[in-house]
């Protein structure tokens, strides 16, 4: 392809020289944990592929263990722990060679931050000390002299390992509260009397036997970088940025490149709700400047010119991203393509993250194909061509809708969408003015954008549609997108049955309050029963309009889900602050004029609550009547031509954006297949 580069950005696609080894650009994915690890190696090496293809010049691996002694079970990681994991790593780092791309991988001892659920090895540390992974009654054991030497030894050889595997850059890491390294460097973990503790040289120590063994290991055949915390964001309890600029003064020469991040792993990958892009340059400015090597952060990178700037000012030489080349894997290329408004860019929602936490194949929220590169076969930039000339309607304009007619027409399909309201994006245009959540409408904008570009599809908006309408028209497919509806009888996972209703008390639902309505009277309860970010992101916008609200929940803290996109401190102190009141670990048991009945989750005991009115979070039901009417007219398709009807997204099963997403991929790509795509390979082990 011709590219149209835009001369701005030149300085992005410059190579730039690590060690031994050059990088053909300046985009970097940092190392990024996925959900698949050693289980899936087929669709792990698919997924880094696309990354490669798309234009990423360094591709890492997620932290990869290097000894049993120290594994993440039941978390999903890598493993490099003896010669029988190396084919797994080779099909990865063929994937990324294949394109051009240097292949990192990122190793790890774990030590106190992991409990050894699988090995039933007690963890280890440098002081004896509750592990700080998961609640576990265990406690790391204080390493001794023995203990060291043998960690050593165990990197040296995982580090020959990723040699004989392909990569090109093995990392010694030190970053994100998970490696021994940083435990041995943070006086929050380290309290040891030796050579190994207390002056910031003795606990730079190991960091830097460490950094010797691996380029000694290596022997020039790779490149190595070190990943390191440079302000755990505590205080003098913790590593600081002072601390970090003495380890610079003691090292800064000892990696080939340098990878910053800040904090823990929340910190470092912030939500859009609570960060902006880039929020973290601060930190980083001036490290740079303390080291004649490249130098890597990360920021949620979306817009080239702020990369532009991250280099020109000396800050960054590399782009760091994981969340944004996982929303677009074709970031670079598109970048060097000059074709910005096809950058699908991330929205900073984490449910990439909670893949992680819950130990399964990563998923986007903006990109469908993400984890599906093998196992489905879909590619985020290309489709396999349609199967027929058959024409497809689209019914609904939200997340699944939009999805559903923009893949199917990059199928070829002739594709209509109506959308009965006067404006695209359903539940994203509604949940995007909700406070902190301006970022999501990016679903929307990319969507909508790439829709007006393909001749071969139509959408009307203030078109509502019916079942005879829908029969008239001569569509061969029809996917039902409608959307789902709040409901306001409180059934949700605390209650199987509507709860009892007065009929006094003013019950509202989000779709309520999110078109607009507003609660009667003063002292509102939010009652959330859904435990993901609606109660709170209702809860803040509701005290922001001068509302005195109360939020419960049967949980032990607010919006619980959020646990595992890394925000559920955040939520629940950013309420506190606002002043709405928390009641936990009830759930809504009815109400009557003027209060609501609680309940205990625990001790079952009741209580009322006084309030004005009341808005249910619980859960939603799909809107279905037309996909029913027109299945109840079933007999009358072969006459008018339609050979299949089915619901999409939240009109089939309501879940999240990142599901209404995918489940429109899903409708376009089962467009032709008899079998509607749902077989898909596994990866067996082999004995």
């Amino acid at each position: 392809m011709t590219t149209a580069r835009d001369p701005r950005y030149d300085i992005l696609f410059e190579p730039v020289r690590i060690g031994p080894v050059t990088a053909r650009n300046r985009f970097y994915q940092v190392p990024q944990c996925n959900g698949m690890g050693y289980r899936d190696p087929s669709g792990l090496a698919a997924m880094r592929g696309v990354k490669a293809e798309g234009g990423w010049a360094v591709v890492s691996t997620e932290e990869a263990e290097i000894h049993h002694s120290s594994e993440t079970a039941p978390y999903i990681e890598g493993r490099i722990w003896d010669d029988r994991d190396l084919p797994a790593h080779a099909l990865v780092t063929d994937a990324i060679h294949v394109h051009g791309s240097l292949a990192a991988i990122e190793l790890v001892h774990n030590g106190m931050s992991v409990n050894n659920m699988y090995t039933r090895i007690p963890p280890m540390g440098p002081s004896h000390r509750p592990t700080s992974g998961d609640l576990y009654p265990i406690q790391a054991r204080r390493m001794d002299k023995g203990d060291i030497a043998d960690l050593r030894r165990w990197h040296r050889e995982a580090a020959v390992r990723s040699v004989q595997a392909g990569y090109d850059i093995v990392y010694v890491y030190a970053g994100h509260n998970l490696s021994t390294l940083q435990h041995f460097l943070s006086p929050r973990y380290n309290n040891r009397t030796d050579e190994y503790g207390g002056s910031l040289e003795n606990r730079t120590r190991l960091l830097r036997e460490v950094l010797e063994d691996t380029r000694e290991a290596v022997d020039g055949r790779t490149a190595v970088a070190c990943r390191i915390v440079i302000d755990e964001l505590i205080g003098s309890d913790g590593f600081t940025r002072d601390d970090m600029v003495g380890v610079m003064e003691m090292l800064g020469e000892h990696p080939d490149v340098w990878d910053f991040m800040v904090g823990a792993w929340p910190d470092d990958s912030v939500t859009s709700r609570f960060g902006p892009e880039n929020d973290r340059e601060e930190l980083m400015r001036g490290l740079k400047q303390l080291t004649s090597k490249p130098v890597v952060g990360v920021g949620r990178f979306t817009s080239p010119d702020t990369m532009v700037r991250m280099v020109r000012q000396g800050v960054l030489d590399f782009i760091g991203a994981a969340r944004p080349s996982i929303a677009d894997p074709f970031l670079p290329a598109k970048i060097e393509e000059g074709r910005m408004e096809d950058i699908r860019e991330c929205i900073g929602c984490n449910i990439c993250v909670a893949s992680d936490f819950t130990m399964s194949p990563i998923r986007c929220t903006q990109n469908p194909s993400m984890g599906e590169e093998w196992r489905r076969g879909w590619h985020p930039e290309l489709m396999r061509p349609k199967g027929g000339d058959e024409k497809v309607l689209v019914v609904g304009g939200g997340p699944a809708g939009l999805e559903a007619a923009m893949s199917a027409g990059r199928r070829g399909y002739e594709v209509v969408l109506t959308e009965a309201s006067r404006r695209l994006g359903g539940r994203v245009a509604h949940e995007a003015r909700l406070p902190g959540l301006a970022e999501w409408i990016r679903v929307l904008d990319y969507r909508r954008t790439q829709v007006e570009k393909l001749s071969n599809v139509e959408f009307f908006l203030e078109s509502a549609m019916e079942a005879d309408e829908i029969l008239s028209y001569g569509f061969h497919h029809v996917a039902i997108a409608t959307g789902a509806t709040w409901r306001r009888d409180g059934v949700g996972r605390s209650h199987a049955q509507p709860i009892d209703l007065d009929g006094s008390l003013e019950i509202l639902t989000p779709d309520d309050v999110m078109n607009g309505t507003r609660p009667c009277g003063e002292r509102v309860i939010v009652f959330d029963d859904d435990h993901y970010y609606m109660g709170g992101a209702l809860a803040e916008l509701l005290v922001k309009d001068g509302f005195s609200v109360g939020l419960v929940t049967s949980a032990p803290e607010v919006s619980s889900w959020t646990y595992k996109t890394m925000e559920q401190h955040r939520i629940q102190a950013h309420l506190l602050n606002l002043g709405v009141e928390l009641i936990v670990s009830h759930t809504v048991a009815g109400t009557l004029s003027g209060s609501i009945a609680l309940v205990n989750a625990y001790t079952k005991a009741e209580r009322m609550l006084e309030c004005d009115s009341a808005v249910f979070v619980t859960s939603r039901l799909p809107n279905e009547a037309l996909y029913l009417d027109l299945r109840d007219r079933q007999e009358a398709w072969g006459d008018r031509g339609l050979l299949s009807i089915r619901t999409v997204g939240d009109a089939f099963s309501p879940g999240s954006i990142a599901a209404a997403v995918w489940d429109g991929r899903r409708f376009a790509e089962d467009l032709g297949r008899r079998d509607e795509g749902a077989w898909f390979p596994r990866d067996i082990p082999q004995l």
